[in-house]
């Protein structure tokens, strides 16, 4: 049980930047941990992170236990030597400033 006060956000990964067209959980998921920190905050609170289900709900996933393959940051994959940048297909070009 918590026996102090404390704060947090509600905000799901997809709806950080990202070079997809929506955030991940790579780098720009870190870079928002440490600015949450940094404001005093203490919990991050997401959605389902599952695959999304019939009618696009991500409360109705396959698995409660599976994630979903649009969280994986394929750049930072290619950026560990895990992938190739010939494993990564030329990247669509999105409007940076909405989605």
């Amino acid at each position: 049980m918590i026996d102090e006060r404390t704060s947090g956000i509600l905000l799901h990964p997809t709806s950080l930047p990202g070079v997809l067209g929506a955030g991940d959980l790579g780098s720009n998921a870190y870079l928002f941990v440490d600015w949450l920190a940094g404001a005093g905050q203490t919990y991050w609170q997401v959605l389902p992170l599952g695959e999304i289900g019939p009618g696009n709900s991500p409360y109705m996933s396959s698995s409660a236990f599976a994630g979903n393959v649009l969280m994986v940051d394929l750049l930072d994959l290619a950026h560990q030597g895990w992938l190739s940048q010939e494993d990564l297909i030329p990247l669509p070009e999105f409007r940076h400033d909405r989605v």
